[in-house]
């Protein structure tokens, strides 16, 4: 089933007291989750939600939350740390405080997959413009880290338009495929799905570059 027959099917469906999310699924074959490390930051044309964002900067912006260098102390306190990470969906950094930021927050933002990095979340420039430019880029940026077979993504919103989710899913679905290892012959299959509703399979084809 194409993508917007898909869309039209999960719309018929009964009308739920909140607004669902769309997921992509991508299951995959033929890759060993322990040695393949399969990482990757995708671009989306159209936002999905909006994000929290909290920066480890040396001067305080109205941005974003703001955590010096002189507050990493306190954050040796597990529960602190484990609520602001929870808190967040991403974290940026000037390159200076990289190295404490490593120290003090790496084991805990590390394995959740944020951690400031080049890719996302260094400033070149820490002031109100380039945290700008860098905030609406996070908002369109979806990190995958595959440690499973079966790759959910949040693509949309029942509010969004067919056409938007569907650009949504082609992006996903490429930047996934260009990094597996072989790259199509990975994918088992593709499904879509409401946050409530049983997946429904679909035929995907790949954005071209």
């Amino acid at each position: 089933m194409e993508l917007k027959q898909a869309l039209s099917e999960l719309r018929k469906l009964e009308k739920r007291n909140f607004e669902q999310g769309i997921d992509l699924i991508i299951n995959l074959k033929g890759i060993d989750i322990k040695k393949d490390n399969i990482v990757t930051l995708v671009s989306i044309p159209n936002k999905v939600k909006k994000k929290k964002v909290c920066g480890f900067l040396t001067k305080e912006s109205a941005l974003v939350k703001t955590i010096y260098s002189s507050d990493f102390i306190k954050y040796r306190d597990k529960k602190l740390l484990k609520n602001l990470v929870k808190e967040h969906d991403f974290f940026i950094a000037v390159p200076q405080l990289m190295p404490s930021i490593a120290t003090t927050f790496g084991k805990i933002l590390g394995p959740v997959g944020k951690m400031p990095s080049p890719q996302l979340g260094v400033l070149t420039k820490e002031d109100d413009s380039s945290i700008k430019q860098l905030l609406e880029k996070i908002e369109k940026s979806i990190k995958i880290r595959v440690k499973e077979l079966s790759v959910k993504v949040s693509i949309g919103k029942e509010s969004m338009t067919d056409e938007n989710i569907i650009a949504n899913a082609g992006a996903v679905y490429s930047g996934l495929v260009n990094v597996l290892p072989t790259k199509k012959e990975n994918v088992k299959n593709v499904m879509l799905k409401l946050t409530m509703s049983k997946p429904i399979k679909v035929e995907i084809k790949k954005n071209k570059k």
